[in-house]
């Protein structure tokens, strides 16, 4: 018998990379500014559609987009986003690959006021992780202050594809905010 799971997981426990992204990723603390600016740029591809669509084509945008490198990404010139409106491996919108060039740059800005991402966005939850004791995923929220705080900041700061759901997401997905369901296994790992 396998350990119980937020319902998200369980309903595609078909798809091992979907499971494997709970199991290890999802509500995990992170610290890495390249995983942050990979999961800000994901969660904005995700923008109209499912997160099972964008972590299918993971491994293709990491290959596309120079494996999340913001530098790299932030000097794209025109060739290079159509290039990508040409890829058929990630989702070929244009006003999201101009964002994901566009953010990079942003990222950048705010690396060098803070000295890293990661010191920036921690200040929204007082560098400790929020734990939450959800019920049920329905009873877990799409959006709440601190993800409009920091949608609000981020737009303001010229980011776009950083709506408060989206960032809502990105919170849950870096584990600055754990959503795990209380059944789930993973709800007591992460909250020690």
């Amino acid at each position: 018998m396998s350990a119980p799971r937020c319902g998200w997981a369980v309903t595609h426990a078909d798809k091992p990379f979907y499971v494997d992204y709970h199991d290890t990723e999802w509500g995990v603390p992170v610290h890495d500014d390249r995983l942050f600016f990979e999961m800000l740029i994901l969660e904005g591809a995700q923008a109209g559609l499912s997160w099972l669509t964008i972590l299918a084509r993971r491994d293709t945008y990491r290959a596309a987009f120079d494996d999340f490198d913001v530098q790299k990404v932030a000097s794209y010139d025109a060739a290079k986003q159509e290039a990508l409106l040409a890829d058929p491996g990630i989702i070929r919108n244009k006003l999201k690959i101009a964002a994901t060039i566009q953010n990079a740059r942003i990222f950048i800005e705010i690396q060098k006021e803070f000295g890293s991402f990661d010191s920036y966005v921690w200040k929204f939850v007082g560098g400790t992780p929020l734990i939450n004791h959800w019920p049920t995923m329905a009873d877990v929220p799409v959006s709440t202050e601190l993800s409009d705080a920091l949608s609000k900041d981020l737009k303001k700061r010229g980011m776009k594809f950083v709506g408060t759901t989206i960032i809502y997401s990105f919170l849950q997905a870096t584990g600055l905010v754990m959503d795990h369901t209380l059944d789930c296994y993973r709800h007591r790992e992460l909250s020690k």
